[in-house]
């Protein structure tokens, strides 16, 4: 595999060079660019940008798709998969699922098989955002990946959800 490109770094500025109305000089970041956490910290950033350009007006949340999303893929999903899924604590999971449930996406039914279960289920006003979504989401990351390949974005998708399925081996 090719060497990564370091993260863009400058020379310090002199505190004498600085101005109130000069933009702020560029930051030495070598003491962390060899620093995954860092790297897709600063990808986070750019991607969630992406994400509220193309999905905010549908006054969508990325936790709130990837919910809609998992509802929709698997219809027999209950609360506690979703949180174990996206890990989120169940009494903020509540909290959102409250939340979705007064906007009309979803409603909770308890389950046929395990009456202490609540599943999660799309409303057909979920179902249409989650349709629309779905079909935004398609392209909303092309813009921030358009300096990989093809393969290369195959290679770090396929490489962050390695990272991503050891999360439970560090508990």
């Amino acid at each position: 595999m090719p060497a990564s490109k370091p993260l863009p770094s400058a020379a310090p500025v002199a505190p004498a060079a600085k101005s109130a109305s000069a933009p702020a000089a560029a930051l030495d970041q070598s003491g962390l660019s060899h620093l995954v956490g860092y790297a897709s910290t600063l990808a986070s950033v750019l991607l969630k940008k992406a994400f509220q350009k193309h999905l905010g007006a549908l006054k969508l949340k990325a936790v709130e798709f990837s919910i809609l999303v998992l509802v929709d893929t698997n219809p027999e999903v209950n609360q506690k998969q979703l949180g174990a899924a996206i890990d989120v604590a169940p009494p903020n999971l509540a909290m959102i699922l409250d939340r979705m449930v007064e906007q009309g996406w979803v409603r909770r039914e308890r389950s046929e098989r395990d009456r202490r279960a609540q599943l999660i289920r799309l409303t057909p006003e979920g179902q249409a955002l989650t349709t629309r979504a779905r079909k935004i989401a398609l392209s909303m990351e092309a813009e921030a990946l358009k300096n990989l390949s093809a393969a290369e974005q195959a290679m770090l998708l396929e490489l962050l959800q390695r990272v991503a399925r050891g999360r439970g081996a560090a508990r």
